[in-house]
């Protein structure tokens, strides 16, 4: 395993994190990889953490937030700040999800090539296309 594994953390989520994952989730070198493009607004992300808050986690290496996922109805949410990523960040929060959760699910774009890698190599199958007009 890559050296900055060995410092990775993950803990609960807790509202000092909400802005984090706000910002993450709209930075557009993250955005691009999600289905839904358009950006949080505060207000959003505060409703949606008062709902799901306890449904994310966030991993952190060496004591900084490096990036975030959480499992909702089964599906994951993931991502991890630009600076972090190739470090083996994406990884260790998908084992984390795995151990934590049973019958998960990630929907990818398909032109999402490493979140597809990240998932393949984290084990998981390809198993839908889903087309739209």
């Amino acid at each position: 395993m890559k050296k900055e594994v060995s410092i990775l953390k993950m803990i609960n989520n807790d509202e000092i994190f909400y802005e984090f994952i706000r910002k993450l989730r709209n930075d557009p070198r993250v955005k691009s990889g999600f289905i839904q493009k358009k950006n949080v607004t505060k207000k959003q992300q505060q409703a949606y953490m008062e709902k799901y808050k306890n449904n994310y986690h966030i991993c952190t290496i060496a004591g900084r937030p490096a990036g975030y996922i959480g499992v909702i109805d089964g599906d994951i949410r993931i991502a991890t700040h630009p600076s972090m990523q190739g470090k083996g960040v994406g990884k260790f929060m998908v084992k984390f999800v795995m151990k934590k959760y049973k019958n998960i699910q990630a929907k990818v774009m398909f032109d999402n090539e490493p979140s597809m890698k990240l998932f393949k190599s984290s084990g998981f199958k390809l198993k839908y296309y889903i087309l739209e007009p």
